[in-house]
């Protein structure tokens, strides 16, 4: 066993706060489904914004990004680093959108926006989607990177370990709602950052790594460090900068980085108690996600390379732990293992299982909302009382725990993952950015989208396992073709998302457009403005139906357009002033602080004029 007492008595003090917060935070919860998957609508921006960054931060992204450092370098983390943009689009145009709408669901959205039975169809069949299926694919995903903590760490197996985290998180987050969540985030985050900080520093301080700059200069990790990929190497700048830079950020949906936002994201910017509080809080979340968080985890992965240069000497090791949990993504918990003395062992894994349960209760109240709100008080028992409603959103949360533990058990490592979500998301991404600002998109649009990328990407999977032939590490052979791996999993996500989008956009023309009325109680209520929506205000005009008052014409989207650039430089400008500061680059550091201040100077001119049209 390597914890000793004192690390079991932190690990038993933290979980005596987080279901103290929990139960006390929960007392509201019960009342109705409003209070329990929206804490009331009044929360401030602060906690929402901490909340969010709170869920993705779960124990399996320092795992993450400790597998892209160790098999591409830190400039392999461009495969997320390329969401900002999404990320700050979400913050200047889709937040207070999202908080107009008023829904209960992201999911809602859709009978808002579009008419008829497809629109309800396509409302019920997402509930189940990505409610159920989905969801235990990511809680899954997260679990993954538990059970190798538990291993390595805490000497459990994986199913007792599994057992025990999910009777704590269903515990608090069934009781309480989304009100007890985004108090346990708050307490669970500033764990969870402090703990990752304090691993990075006593990592790097050891005597096998020596300091910073004997990490930056070692032959393990030299070549890593780069910031951005080197043209030189052609296949590796397309694959992690190019293509997401991109490419990716506005056509696949992932979890967390939704084009045009949705999800938990969503979910918070609807419990925001003003459209100026949901802003506050999706540009806190990216700030804290992007700028402050990836370097200890990066510096952590780097580390790893010298201590365990491949997966054999981890293999080698941990001989108790199966083969089936060491790979890449393994490193991170086995650095912590080999280098976090007592006390400060059991504080760094209680931050890890604090941010494991964070991103589970907030992905388990997430995906009962869908259930309870969109299939079960939608369609299976409409007349359904809220008492009723909660008790059914406590039981699917219980539901949706047990099946993601019995996926977790049979997953291997958090990249593959994280790019199989990217595969059957490609795509999609651009339907969602348009349809709040073009009236033709109608719900055949959406459900084209999600069959075509979920139809194309098993197509390219079903060629890998009949037409595909490894000849050499690195290289394959397609129809006769031979080309590098690389280029090949370029060719793959690109020609889904191709395919994909030509499906949707053909679709959409073919099919009937949505209702003049749900078209034009959209647009009063939601205040989109824009070109996209002239046809519907000028067709309303001829029946003498004016849409919109005089001040409402004004379309607030370009600026909000410039504002997302600037916070995007004013963000990556402050991620790469710390790397810099750390590799010990001072030229680099004071040009990215300059960069980061003139743009946020600028973002904040511009944010102002955003708020007065």
């Amino acid at each position: 066993m390597v914890l000793q007492a004192i690390d079991w008595t932190i690990l038993a003090i933290f979980f005596i706060i987080l279901l103290s917060i929990g139960y006390i935070a929960s007392r509201q919860a019960g009342k109705d489904t409003t209070n329990f998957f929206l804490s009331g609508r009044n929360m401030p921006w602060w906690l929402l914004g901490v909340s969010m960054v709170a869920t993705t931060f779960s124990a399996d992204t320092p795992n993450l990004v400790t597998d892209m450092v160790r098999t591409g370098g830190v400039a392999s983390n461009w495969l997320w680093w390329a969401f900002l943009l999404t990320g700050m689009l979400t913050v200047f145009v889709y937040a207070k959108l999202w908080n107009r709408s008023k829904v209960m669901t992201d999911l809602e959205f859709y009978e808002l926006r579009y008419s008829g039975k497809m629109a309800a169809f396509l409302r019920g069949f997402r509930a189940i989607y990505l409610g159920f299926f989905f969801n235990v694919m990511v809680i899954a995903s997260v679990s993954l990177a538990f059970i190798k903590i538990a291993g390595v760490m805490l000497g459990l197996q994986p199913a007792p370990a599994l057992i025990i985290a999910a009777v704590i998180v269903v515990f608090y987050s069934g009781l309480g709602g989304l009100k007890s969540i985004l108090w346990t985030d708050l307490f669970q985050f500033s764990f969870a950052m402090f703990g990752a900080i304090i691993a990075a520093v006593l990592v790097t301080r050891s005597p096998e790594i020596g300091g910073l700059s004997n990490l930056f200069t070692h032959p393990n990790v030299a070549d890593k460090l780069s910031l951005l990929p080197s043209i030189s190497e052609p296949d590796l700048f397309l694959s992690i900068f190019l293509i997401p830079i991109a490419i990716q950020w506005w056509a696949a949906w992932y979890p967390g980085a939704e084009p045009g936002g949705g999800g938990y994201v969503a979910q918070r910017m609807l419990s925001a108690k003003s459209e100026d509080h949901a802003i506050g809080a999706t540009l806190l979340f990216n700030f804290f996600h992007y700028a402050l968080r990836p370097w200890p985890w990066i510096v952590v992965g780097l580390a790893s390379l010298i201590v365990f240069p491949d997966i054999q000497s981890m293999v080698d090791r941990f001989p108790d732990v199966s083969t089936q949990y060491i790979q890449n993504d393994f490193a991170y918990p086995a650095m912590l293992r080999e280098f976090l003395p007592a006390g400060l062992l059991g504080l760094v894994v209680a931050s890890l299982i604090a941010a494991y349960m964070s991103t589970t209760a907030s992905q388990l109240n997430w995906g009962s909302s869908y259930l309870v709100n969109d299939f079960y008080g939608r369609f299976y028992n409409p007349k359904a009382t809220e008492k009723q409603k909660v008790r059914f959103g406590r039981f699917s949360t219980v539901t949706l725990m047990f099946f993601s533990v019995l996926l977790a058990l049979v997953l291997q490592n958090a990249l593959q993952a994280f790019q199989y979500l990217l595969m059957i998301g490609a795509g999609t991404g651009l339907i969602y950015i348009l349809r709040w600002f073009w009236w033709r998109i109608n719900a055949y649009s959406e459900i084209s989208a999600m069959f075509a990328a979920g139809i194309f990407s098993l197509l390219f999977i079903l060629t890998e396992n009949f037409a595909l032939i490894h000849i050499e590490p690195g290289r394959i052979e397609v129809f006769g073709i031979t080309t590098s791996l690389t280029y090949w999993n370029i060719i793959k996500f690109t020609g889904v998302i191709l395919l994909t989008t030509i499906s949707w956009i053909t679709v959409t023309f073919l099919t009937k457009p949505v209702s003049d009325e749900t078209l034009r109680n959209f647009y009063v209520k939601i205040r989109p403005g824009g070109p996209g929506w002239e046809n519907v205000v000028k067709k309303a005009r001829t029946e003498n139906i004016e849409l919109v008052k005089e001040p409402d014409l004004r379309w607030d989207v370009p600026t909000g357009i410039i504002c997302m650039i600037l916070g995007c430089i004013s963000i990556y400008s402050i991620l790469f002033s710390i790397g810099n500061i750390l590799y010990g680059n001072t030229l680099q550091t004071l040009i990215f602080i300059g960069l980061g201040t003139v743009s946020s100077l600028l973002l904040f001119k511009f944010w102002r004029k955003l708020k007065s049209i």
